[in-house]
């Protein structure tokens, strides 16, 4: 059975301290990240490698959007800023919507022939213009054209074969300050977020998106605590008023956002106790070390059987033999015509 933690591992395979980690029975799933690629090659042997540690297999996921958050560049497709499709959009919704389902695809496509699960995309945050972590991952300022992007990248990572996960509920994009670093705070009044960047989320569940991951931002309008450790964000609003009853991932809880909530154990605990399906600790091996240690949890039922939803979709196509179909080959060229200016656009 899964656990309700995904951890990191150190390198390009995995060391005996790794495997004897994801052997812990509280953990879940694992990410991945720059440091853990070299090839495809390489990356599909970590991924068969990380499946065989456990029956049930490991989660594997990455955090893979495109711009400036691709942690698999060499021997992957360069899937461009969201940001680029929200420009295309103010001219052509429609070629928007087509290339943003392509890129879905690719994105999906390529991480599935190598043995990745699910990627931590789409970005539902609205871009307002002065998020020092958000910026162009947003696919715009406009919520509905945010919600139909990304249905239509929804649609794109489901024909390749992988689940969604929205991020950062209720929205980032409105705070300066980066949760990485800083404990964000904004002081805007419910109704102002929920007409505003509650909508991409309200319009996305309705959509079929499978996974959710809160931000590490206060708002103190509605709760005194963080968003991914409030249960009346969590539970009343996301699962009551949203019914949304897809897994919800707490962002990392090695981050400066995530300290509120006190050390390691006390903040899984809380952020499971607000609703989180599952908890990620990323790159601290002494903190993971920490919570396996000290964690006890019994995972609801209703969480493992969202969690193993979260699988790959089976059929998934090796990276060498996609090279040789031809819709992925038209959608190749189509992604990267993402990012000229919309004079040298083809029309729909």
């Amino acid at each position: 059975m899964l656990g309700p933690v995904m951890l990191d591992v150190v390198g390009t395979s995995l060391t005996a301290e790794d495997e004897a980690r994801l052997r812990h029975p509280m953990v879940g799933g694992v990410i991945l990240f720059k440091r853990n690629y070299e090839s495809p090659a390489q990356l599909t042997e970590l991924t068969t490698a990380i499946q065989a540690v456990r029956t049930p297999p490991l989660l594997i996921a990455v955090d893979h959007e495109g711009g400036r958050v691709q942690r698999f560049r060499e021997g992957f497709t360069r899937i461009p800023a969201m940001r680029e499709l929200g420009k295309i959009w103010d001219s052509h919704p429609q070629k928007a919507r087509h290339l943003a389902q392509q890129a879905g695809y690719v994105l999906a496509a390529e991480l599935r022939g190598c043995g990745v699960d699910f990627s931590f995309t789409p970005v539902l945050d609205m871009d307002y213009g002065q998020s020092s972590v958000i910026g162009d991952r947003a696919f715009h300022t406009d919520p509905q054209a945010i919600a139909e992007l990304a249905h239509s990248l929804l649609q794109g990572l489901k024909q390749g074969g992988m689940h969604t996960v929205g991020k950062h509920f209720p929205g980032h994009g409105y705070v300066t300050a980066d949760s990485h670093l800083d404990i964000p705070v904004d002081e805007r009044e419910f109704v102002d977020i929920e007409l505003a960047d509650i909508v991409p989320f309200r319009q996305m569940i309705s959509y079929g998106l499978t996974a959710v991951m809160p931000a590490h931002v206060i708002y103190p309008k509605v709760d005194a605590r963080p968003a991914g450790f409030s249960p009346v964000w969590l539970k009343d609003i996301l699962r009551g008023q949203l019914s949304f009853d897809g897994v919800i991932f707490s962002d990392d809880l090695s981050m400066e956002g995530a300290t509120v909530a006190g050390n390691i154990v006390q903040r899984a605990e809380a952020a499971l106790h607000a609703g989180c399906d599952m908890v990620l600790v990323c790159n601290k091996p002494e903190s993971a070390d920490e919570l396996l240690a000290g964690l006890r949890w019994e995972m609801p039922v209703t969480s493992r059987a969202r969690l193993a939803h979260m699988r790959g979709m089976p059929h998934a196509v090796a990276l060498a033999k996609l090279h040789e179909q031809a819709i992925f080959l038209k959608a190749l060229d189509e992604v990267a015509s993402i990012g000229m200016s919309n004079s040298e656009l083809p029309l729909a």
